[in-house]
């Protein structure tokens, strides 16, 4: 079978559901369950070491890349930071073509990050950080369709102006702010074409000088009504018609139950009381209440269910103006495949003031739990642990022990300041993690980066609705990161290896018994997925915060990794695609 003829039949069997050959990487997450393993073993843990780099690409967009290259036979299909989508011969690295995107805006809520394309059939499906879905033809590159679902850009000038001239701030440029993108890859599945929004959270990104060094501050803003509604929409892949939508947030259970701790049983330091007085006034706020999706779901088919992560509420880290739950935001949910309708959700953290979002993609598999079969899904939270939900159900199976240290875990934030770790990033940030079926195992990238959180008062007018504001900002103390093996089962970490920084960009599992995982300052490792040690390691020019993918085309396993940083976490930005081999 010559490879043209091997990819025009893994597009079949993927546009079909039946599954590609076990040579590609055919979807975001390796499969449906977004378990980011891989069968090859070529290369494992006795020859990675010889492992050498046999060719690179240069997207020529030098800017924060976290991209998962697709690959189908001898193609691969990779999106570039502002949406430019490549197709190379994976081979050899050869440019088949380009489709170069003219975004319809210069305000991006997230930044330009790409996290990757969906194919099946012979389309190729891209979402973009202007809120656009569009179609490309997979053999050209040429557009077959171009949809923009509504959205809204809520006017923050006024917010911008009250912030920046606070003394905190004084000088700060505004470098993100609301409005609703598309920077998740797209799930494809039985004919739809799956996509979420994220930057529906209020607030700004500012950045500052403090004592000579640049500070980023998130910014949320109570009061008004300017954030946005997040939500998951389902496509149809040959026309691109929008079939059904779900909204993170809705009237009927926004309030929830008022809860006081989580659903682990970790208090939640809420002033209820004050939140239930609070309902008169703003009992409407599910209105522009948030909850981004960041992440590809995972599908499992036979029981007709995507599964997704959502975000933080809106407006972010001052929660004074929505009171209650704020269900279903910082939560796991279940959608039908067909209709979008909710099957169940699972609030990690009830009305979330520290950025918890499930960020990180669920992953799902099958085991047994006291000698009975389960239907499990596991997802890796900001809040520093590793969640196991009946997939079924949504119950909270386990919770593991803490992969990074929890300091004050859930104080509200406070004028003078409140240390808190994890902070907004985690935990386990975006970063998919990867299983490893025969060990039973779970890697996890963690970040221990602890910041301080604020809440100032600002004084509100009838032509300034803004109640008060809150704020976090990094403490000068020691950060690093961390990669963690965890049996989901027992909760119980089996090893751990530290780094110098903050782990972002997720992890690959292979049969081959090794997990690649990259760091910011470029190192890109190999590491024994029984131990944890480090078995071979390249050092590229820009920070390696993607995950890698591996791929077999004439009988040649590849390993291929995005290399272009990480502009939020200060780590080197480029625009290189690194593809490695072992020797001919």
């Amino acid at each position: 079978m010559n490879n043209t003829t091997r990819a025009a039949l893994a597009a079949i069997l993927i546009s079909t559901g039946v599954g590609a050959s076990p040579d590609d990487w055919p979807l975001h997450g390796g499969d449906h369950a977004n378990t980011r393993f891989a069968t090859l073993s070529q290369i494992n843990r006795d020859n990675v070491d010889d492992l050498e780099l046999v060719w690179q690409h240069d997207n020529g967009r030098k800017a924060s890349f976290q991209a998962t290259p697709i690959v189908h036979g001898d193609r691969m299909y990779l999106s570039t930071p502002y949406n430019d989508v490549v197709a190379l011969d994976a081979t050899s690295g050869e440019q088949l073509w380009r489709y170069r995107h003219e975004t319809t805006t210069d305000k991006f809520c997230c930044g330009p990050s790409s996290r990757g394309v969906a194919v099946a059939g012979n389309r190729v499906f891209l979402g973009t950080i202007d809120a656009r879905l569009i179609a490309l033809d997979a053999d050209t590159g040429e557009v077959i369709w171009d949809v923009q679902p509504s959205n809204t850009r809520p006017d923050a000038a006024e917010a911008v102006a009250a912030i920046t001239g606070n003394p905190h701030f004084k000088g700060g440029k505004v470098v993100g702010a609301t409005g609703l993108s598309f920077n998740m890859a797209p799930q494809v599945v039985d004919g739809k074409v799956f996509v979420g929004t994220s930057g529906a959270g209020y607030g700004l990104h500012v950045e500052t000088d403090e004592q000579g060094q640049q500070q980023l501050s998130v910014i949320g803003i109570a009061g008004g009504d300017k954030g946005l509604r997040g939500f998951l929409a389902a496509f149809d892949a040959d026309t691109g018609k929008e079939l059904w939508r779900w909204h993170t947030v809705n009237e009927a259970d926004w309030a929830g139950d008022f809860a006081a701790t989580t659903p682990g049983g970790t208090p939640l330091k809420r002033d209820i009381d004050a939140e239930r007085a609070a309902m008169a006034e703003h009992g409407g706020a599910w209105r522009v209440g948030g909850g981004s999706i960041w992440q590809a779901p995972a599908v499992d088919r036979e029981l007709g269910l995507l599964y997704v992560g959502t975000g933080n509420p809106s407006p972010q880290i001052d929660g004074q103006s929505r009171p209650g739950d704020n269900r279903h935001t910082s939560s796991i949910v279940a959608l039908d495949i067909d209709t979008g309708e909710l099957a169940w959700a699972f609030q990690q953290v009830p009305h979330d003031q520290w950025g918890y979002e499930a960020a990180s993609p669920p992953v799902l598999f099958d085991a047994e739990i006291d000698g009975k079969p389960r239907k499990l899904l596991a997802q890796a939270g900001k809040t520093g642990w590793l969640y196991l939900l009946d997939r079924t159900s949504g119950e909270l199976v386990k919770r593991s022990d803490p992969f990074v240290p929890q300091e004050n875990l859930f104080a509200p934030p406070t004028e003078d300041g409140t240390r808190v770790t994890p902070a907004i990033l985690g935990g386990a940030s975006w970063s998919p993690a990867a299983r490893h079926p025969a060990r039973g195992l779970i890697y996890v990238q963690g970040i221990h980066k602890p910041a301080t959180y604020f809440i100032k008062p600002l004084e509100a007018g009838p032509d300034s609705p803004w109640e008060s504001y809150g704020y976090f900002r990094f403490t000068d103390e020691p950060d690093w990161g961390n990669v963690s093996a965890i049996d989901p089962i027992t909760g119980k970490l089996i090893w751990q290896r530290r780094f110098d920084q903050p782990m972002v960009g997720g992890l690959l599992a292979t049969a081959g018994d090794l997990v690649f995982t990259g760091e910011g300052n470029g190192a890109f490792h190999a590491l024994d997925a029984e131990t944890g040690t480090t078995l071979w390691t390249h050092q590229a020019e820009y920070g390696v915060n993607a995950p890698a993918v591996t791929y077999r085309v004439d009988g040649r396993q590849y390993l291929a990794v995005a290399a272009g940083g990480n502009g939020l976490f200060g780590f080197p930005t480029g625009d290189r695609l690194l593809v490695f081999a072992l020797p001919d």
